[in-house]
């Protein structure tokens, strides 16, 4: 380069078109589902004069608090670039083995559950990291066998368990702190642990690098089949404890609670910014995912002139929407 003459930014470099449209394409592709979430409670609470009040502010709370739990596992899962189908199942399983566990104590509802949901989990996470099955199928076998043993324990579905009346049991979520319900507590807490060891430990590190190049993650050395493995047993830990709290809250187990569930957790995890493909996603956009469909099943409540299968219907083509805009900014920041 000769004296005098000014040197062109490169391209893809700050500063230049072609980097601003990255940057904007990222933030959209994390933040837009928060941007949408905001305008909706605000149309909402415009619109409906009783969306807005404590009473159904905390009921969209509690009930949000449920899938949120499943939802957190499934963001690490599908960070690894996997996917689990079982949740559900395993959430409904769960709620029933602690309802019947209840009837022995407390310990049991909670320790027993876990125990059982979380085998299932590693189970999982050994077939598809060492056996190298797609966690597709394997997930899907796994969403059969929890609902099998679901119907083998109730006897198809004909038996209830009951939380006995005065347990300590039903405390857990039905017991109140500043006037929030446990459950709610519960999910802030595990929403904070998920951030920190997403974004601040070798492990969630680790779960970034494998959900964007597996081949050039296991080249660097990296734990791959251990991290998948664990990803895996958290998610069944957390549609076991999902289901503890739905029996706790609900002082029964019942065995047609979770279906379609899997499917709900996915839709938060990709709404909140998670990409299918993996390796790049946040749990706090996981969090506002689910937020976001609670509010629109709440608002379509709030109608009451529409059916409730409209909230599938509304769920379903806003998460379509979503997954094409995601392929599309995603081709915008790689320009």
């Amino acid at each position: 380069m000769t004296a005098g003459t000014i040197a062109e930014p490169a391209p893809g470099t700050a500063g230049t078109p072609r980097s601003t449209r990255a940057r904007i394409a990222r933030l959209v592709q994390r933040q837009g589902a928060l941007v949408i979430l905001v305008l909706a409670a605000l149309s909402a609470t415009a619109a409906f004069d009783s969306f807005g009040t404590q009473r159904n502010v905390t009921s969209i709370a509690v009930q949000v608090s449920f899938l949120a739990v499943v939802a957190l596992g499934m963001t690490f899962v599908i960070l690894t670039g996997g996917i689990d189908l079982s949740v559900g199942s395993v959430f409904a399983l769960g709620g029933v083995l602690a309802a019947w566990g209840s009837q022995h104590g407390a310990l049991v509802a909670l320790l027993l559950p876990l125990a059982v949901c979380g085998a299932i989990g590693l189970v999982q996470g050994l077939i598809i990291a060492r056996g190298g099955l797609p966690p597709f199928i394997v997930t899907l076998a796994g969403l059969l066998f929890a609902r099998g043993l679901l119907l083998a324990l109730t006897d198809e579905g004909s038996t209830t368990y009951k939380v006995p009346a005065g347990s300590a049991f039903r405390e857990l979520a039905q017991g109140k702190l500043l006037g929030v319900n446990h459950s709610v507590w519960v999910v802030v807490v595990l929403f904070a642990v998920g951030g920190l060891v997403l974004h601040r430990t070798s492990y969630g590190s680790t779960v970034l690098a494998i959900g964007g190049q597996e081949d050039a993650a296991d080249l660097m050395g990296l734990p791959v089949a251990r991290t998948k493995i664990v990803a895996y047993v958290m998610s069944g830990l957390l549609a076991g404890l999902g289901g503890i709290l739905i029996a706790s809250y609900t002082s029964s187990g019942v065995t047609i609670l979770g279906a379609g569930m899997e499917l709900e957790a996915i839709a938060a995890v990709v709404l909140g910014g998670t990409l299918l493909t993996g390796g790049a996603g946040t749990v706090l956009g996981t969090l506002v995912g689910v937020l976001l469909l609670q509010v629109i099943k709440n608002v379509i409540n709030q109608v009451g002139s529409l059916d409730s299968n409209w909230q599938a219907v509304v769920s379903g083509s806003i998460l379509l929407l979503v997954v094409t805009l995601q392929r599309y900014l995603a081709r915008v920041e790689r320009r």
